[in-house]
């Protein structure tokens, strides 16, 4: 049997800095416009909206990833029901982000946020290299968005505490496996906050 060495913390994980002239915050769906979260994904939220409300302040792009499927054809309303129908309320971030003209806001119609939309052109636009990335769920829609930021040679942060998991797997499953594959820095709302600051 092969050996297989255990994961160790990279020099990226272990640092405390994020250079925020080419970070952006990307929000990946935290939707619901006015009708709220789905039960019991209120305190993700809440650490959402500080996140973007800090970013702001900062002058750091805000860049919204959202669901947007088309009722009857979309491959994922065959796995999970319709959700995410483009133009409902469901489709809208919450209202609580208060989404301002200054940020964007990229629709998808795949768990990838990514996976042909203009995420990415959007992204090197504006000289971005590094993500503060977060949303729900932690194991279908941030996981796969995080798999293409990899990819593409992103440097992303992910604070814990502003991701949710409903759908399927742990939260903690999700989180160690951005660590170990895609050499995410995992961390919490107080820290990005903080260096948001």
């Amino acid at each position: 049997m092969a050996y297989l060495p255990e994961a160790q913390s990279t020099p990226w994980q272990q640092s405390s800095e994020i250079d925020l002239s080419r970070t952006a915050v990307l929000v990946i769906d935290v939707l619901g416009g006015s009708g709220g979260v789905v039960p019991g994904l209120e305190e993700m939220a809440d650490n959402a909206v500080r996140i973007v409300k800090a970013a702001r302040a900062a002058g750091v792009p805000v860049v919204f990833s959202n669901d947007a499927h088309i009722a009857g054809l979309d491959k994922e309303i065959e796995l999970w029901g319709e959700h995410g129908i483009a133009g409902t309320d469901s489709a809208r971030p919450l209202d609580a982000f208060e989404v301002q003209e200054s940020d964007y806001l990229v629709p998808k119609r795949r768990y990838d946020g990514f996976f042909q939309t203009d995420l990415d052109l959007t992204l090197r636009e504006l000289g971005v290299d590094t993500l503060i990335a977060f949303g729900c769920d932690t194991n279908i829609c941030v996981l796969q968005t995080l798999a293409g930021a990899y990819f593409r040679g992103y440097k992303t942060v992910v604070p814990a505490d502003a991701c949710g998991t409903f759908l399927i797997g742990t939260q903690e499953q999700g989180l160690d496996y951005f660590t170990r594959c895609y050499d995410s820095r995992v961390v919490t709302t107080d820290s990005v906050v903080a260096s948001l600051s």
